[in-house]
């Protein structure tokens, strides 16, 4: 590949949630000191959404990396799960003994009491929880309800949910608004602005062992920005792309014609604007359907 003829010591633009390769963006250190923040201060839900390939998943693994010792922390990236199975996830992940064949009602007890157990210890338990907007309500409500648990002094369980804006739409319906009530700090993740997105290439660059001079021309940079909008995921898929289409050419410095063939070649930048697309338009219709049920409320 191009690692050698670059000069790398691993792949600078894997779309891999690496947290060795995380760039402190803006918005990314604001939403990672929100998160840090509102679970220091023990509150109970804390929600965090961005667009596809925004790096909620990154977020969730470097928050998962900053909190020390005193902190049990359970990950569940798969959100297709049932009441019983979520339950069985979580007390696999935070080392509670259960019998595959146990009953529901069981296995909520053996939680309690592993969940005693850790505050008895001084030790806070954080649930993770990735792309929760495909979630199904049931066992978003189950969540709820073992999120009741709690001490005198704290709550037993701290729950950070990540998800697509569409989570919005979900956390509406009837029968979960006392979950969405629920919700004490939150954060929308944004896109890299053009001068973040031209520092986080550098960063990544530099973390895989990069030395020489730069790589992407202004050009180069300009046209990936107009392609990308600032999306990490893109960003990454295009750099590849193009360092592969520079190295074939037998180039040092990636030019705009590398990054129009990288474009050209992915597919992913069409399907991804579509799917952002229909969601500003899903919330512009749930924003203006409760505009006008605000209206027709009587004065």
């Amino acid at each position: 590949m191009y690692l050698t003829h670059f000069g790398l010591s691993e792949a600078p633009f894997s779309i891999t949630p690496d947290t060795s390769f995380y760039f402190a963006s803006h918005s990314y250190q604001e939403g990672l000191n929100t998160l840090l923040f509102a679970i220091l201060s023990g509150e109970g839900f804390i929600k965090i959404t961005g667009e596809v390939g925004t790096g909620k998943t990154l977020l969730c693994r470097k928050l998962m990396a900053s909190l020390d010792t005193s902190f049990k922390v359970a990950y569940v990236p798969n959100p297709y799960l049932e009441p019983k199975s979520l339950l069985m996830v979580l007390a696999e992940e935070l080392g509670i003994k259960v019998a595959s064949n146990t009953t529901q009602h069981a296995l909520l007890t053996a939680l309690t009491h592993g969940l005693l157990d850790f505050a008895r210890k001084e030790i806070k338990v954080v649930v993770c929880l990735d792309e929760v907007q495909a979630m199904p309500i049931e066992t978003l409500e189950a969540l709820r309800l073992l999120s009741n648990l709690e001490t005198e002094k704290r709550k037993l369980l701290q729950v950070v949910i990540f998800g697509q804006p569409e989570l919005e739409i979900k956390l509406n319906h009837a029968s979960i608004r006392q979950l969405k009530q629920r919700i004490t700090f939150e954060y929308q993740l944004d896109r890299l602005s053009r001068d973040e997105m031209q520092y986080y290439l550098n960063h990544r660059l530099i973390i895989a062992g990069y030395q020489g001079s730069r790589v992407f021309s202004g050009a180069a940079l300009t046209l990936m920005y107009l392609k990308s909008k600032g999306v990490p995921r893109l960003v990454n898929i295009l750099a590849h792309k193009a360092l592969l289409a520079a190295y074939g050419k037998g180039k040092r410095q990636v030019g705009i014609v590398d990054v129009f063939a990288a474009a050209s070649d992915t597919k992913s930048i069409e399907s991804l604007w579509r799917k952002l697309r229909l969601n500003s338009l899903s919330l512009s219709v749930l924003l203006s359907v409760c505009g006008a049920a605000l209206l027709a409320l009587p004065k």
